[in-house]
């Protein structure tokens, strides 16, 4: 890739997400930003995952993850999920079982719990395309963005 190409594709804006997925008893959740809607009937939401994660092989294995969409004000719950061990990753967090056995954070704008309808692999990640089974919202605040996390704004994720 030229560094322009680089430049430019760092200064696209996204949102930060929080991902989460449960396979046979394991949890563990992981920092999205390349996500986004991509139907209002039925409601499907894209996520986009490199092979080389460890959420990577839950999610094929699950067929199912949360989306949880953070507040501006949980930058500290980025740091949390870039760590390698799933265990510290939940550790003293407020968490339930989704109806898909998810793991759902309840300090959060809101969450979608989706099934897993058709993985593609266009390039050097896999897009989970999943139909939301449940939505919850908790609160009006401002999304988290590349933008107020500067590591991620940088192409540093």
């Amino acid at each position: 890739m030229n560094e322009d190409l680089q430049k430019n594709m760092a200064h696209m804006t996204y949102g930060i997400y929080l991902l989460t997925t449960r396979h046979e008893g394991i949890v563990n959740g992981m920092i999205a930003s390349w996500v986004s809607q991509i139907s209002y009937e039925p409601p499907l939401i894209m996520v986009a995952v490199h092979p080389n994660r460890y959420t990577h092989v839950l999610l094929a294995q699950s067929g199912c993850f949360a989306l949880h969409i953070l507040a501006d004000g949980q930058t500290h719950l980025v740091a949390r999920f870039k760590g390698p061990d799933p265990a510290v990753k939940f550790e003293s967090l407020s968490w339930s079982d989704g109806v898909t056995g998810c793991p759902i954070l309840a300090d959060c704008i809101g969450c979608m719990e989706c099934r897993i309808m058709q993985t593609l692999e266009p390039g050097n990640h896999t897009l989970f395309v999943g139909e939301v089974v449940r939505s919850v919202f908790n609160a009006q605040n401002r999304p988290l963005c590349t933008l107020d996390y500067h590591g991620c704004y940088l192409g540093k994720s």
